[in-house]
């Protein structure tokens, strides 16, 4: 099986539950090997360590009346099963050693490759799979699993907080999880105040959307309303001016110029009322200050001249 997909979508989860459920965990230890991408896998880790793995002989389960007992509770599948997660990350060489193993001997061993980006899997190798790609989670799925771990947790919130973690997540639920832990733990540190290690995340603190999109790096909605108003042909005032002051105190903030980037994307792109035309220039203007900012330029200055190109687009 070949699953591909962006992180935090539960691929890794996917097949380690489908192996507990196969195996149990009497045999899990001797029938799946699981290697990472911070493992060596090298060519010669494909040579040596995956093919004796493949090559073994089966383990059998628990005899007796225990064993009948086990193999209704598990199938126990006469296969093992070796999962390579971040398989895109292996080396040219190392996926070509693979194709041999994975055909001599698939009668008592079966692969999982995990991956990011599929194109970086070899096709010799993608082809020899079946592939599962795993998309973006929708806010529906994530928003319930993030409310039954708060809920578990005894983590509160206020209204609106679940939202809040899934956009600033988008779609990546191991992110989401990561920003609640951190919300209910600087929410629990606030409250404390004898600076001694919390025992409870969240310390019966209320989680608030603001100590998300603190988390989270978000800028605040307030604040992208004055970039965008400053950036209004029809405001008083020099333009140059209203910008600069604006794009100045954003700096001063501390916020991250690929934020801003991202957040003034939607905002201006996504406005009704932006003429196509008009959007044609914008949007040509956010591809040239991305490409500059991956770059290295001064993100003071990108973004102030990002933001006189998006004005001067809106005047014309």
């Amino acid at each position: 099986m070949l699953f591909y997909g962006p992180p935090g979508t539960g691929k890794t989860s996917t097949v380690l539950a489908l192996a507990k459920q196969l195996y149990g965990p009497d045999l899990i230890k001797t029938r799946v090997l699981e290697l990472n991408a911070s493992d060596e896998r090298g060519i010669s880790i494909v040579r040596e360590k995956v093919k004796d793995f493949a090559r073994m002989q089966l383990s059998n389960p628990p005899a007796g009346p225990a064993g009948v007992e086990y193999r209704k509770r598990y199938p126990c599948p006469p296969y093992k099963i070796i999962i390579l997660d971040e398989a895109d990350s292996m080396t040219q060489d190392a996926q070509s050693a693979l194709r041999r193993t994975m055909e001599t001997y698939s009668k008592i061993t079966r692969f999982c490759l995990i991956c990011n980006y599929v194109t970086r899997i070899i096709d010799p190798l993608a082809s020899r799979c079946s592939k599962f790609r795993f998309k973006s989670l929708g806010g529906g799925d994530a928003g319930k699993r993030v409310g039954e771990i708060a809920r578990l947790e005894g983590v509160q919130m206020e209204n609106g907080v679940v939202d809040t973690l899934i956009r600033c997540a988008e779609g990546d639920l191991r992110k989401a999880i990561t920003f609640l832990q951190s919300a209910a733990r600087l929410v629990g540190a606030q409250k404390k105040k004898d600076g001694d290690a919390m025992d409870v995340d969240g310390g019966g603190q209320v989680v608030t959307v603001r100590s998300v999109e603190e988390i989270a790096g978000v800028i605040p909605d307030g604040t992208i309303e004055r970039l965008t108003k400053a950036m209004d042909p029809k405001a008083k005032g020099v333009m140059y001016e209203r910008v600069a002051q604006v794009v100045e105190d954003m700096v001063a903030d501390g916020w991250s110029a690929t934020q801003v980037l991202g957040q003034l994307y939607e905002k201006t792109v996504m406005d009704d009322q932006v003429q196509d035309r008009q959007k044609n220039k914008i949007v040509m203007a956010f591809s040239e200050a991305d490409k500059r900012l991956v770059d290295g330029s001064d993100e003071h200055l990108t973004i102030l001249d990002l933001c006189l190109r998006i004005a001067g687009a809106l005047a014309s």
